[in-house]
């Protein structure tokens, strides 16, 4: 049955992270919001989505999908200007139901965020997060941007996704 790199993205840093995962897997790679994806073609998923306004992108597609995504593994790749820890965790938590959460290996990866690409809408709203955020870097990074895209990163999604790989029956093989 095999697994797919399925992915939402705003700006492109997760499309092309999911691009530098299927290229290192051999997985398909398929944007959600073509809504032609069909998670009951495989035998696992990579999810990979965007940090926006405190809310995972691929919210609304999981929720729609959830019965598809019950009981398959789950491999949910994060991508955005925080690293791993309790605020990003907090951030998933509010996005998606917890049952599937606890089901789901995560991978947190560090965007890339250019104020210039950015809509005006998203503009002012970093501007105004950088003038409440009490942390002096991550307003720094809010103001002026920053770029951590790294395809090295995507070491431990591949693992991941060799180990899913590997668990699928040989194709053509019978299992008595």
């Amino acid at each position: 049955m095999g697994g797919a790199v399925l992915y939402a993205t705003k700006y492109g840093s997760t499309a092309q992270y999911a691009e530098w995962i299927g290229e290192a897997t051999g997985l398909p790679v398929l944007n959600v919001s073509n809504g032609d994806v069909n998670p009951d073609k495989f035998g696992f998923l990579i999810l990979a989505t965007p940090v926006i306004y405190y809310r995972l992108l691929i919210t609304d597609w999981v929720q729609k999908n959830l019965p598809k995504l019950d009981g398959k593994p789950i491999v949910m790749v994060t991508v955005s200007g925080a690293p791993p820890g309790p605020k990003l965790d907090a951030w998933i938590g509010d996005s998606l139901p917890a049952d599937f959460v606890a089901n789901a290996k995560h991978v947190a990866l560090r965007g890339r965020q250019i104020p210039a690409d950015l809509t005006w809408y998203d503009r002012m709203m970093l501007i105004i997060a950088a003038w409440k955020n009490p942390d002096p870097v991550a307003s720094e990074e809010e103001l002026k941007g920053f770029d951590y895209m790294d395809k090295d990163s995507i070491a431990p999604v591949v693992a991941l996704a060799n180990e899913l790989k590997s668990r699928e029956p040989a194709a053509g093989k019978r299992h008595l």
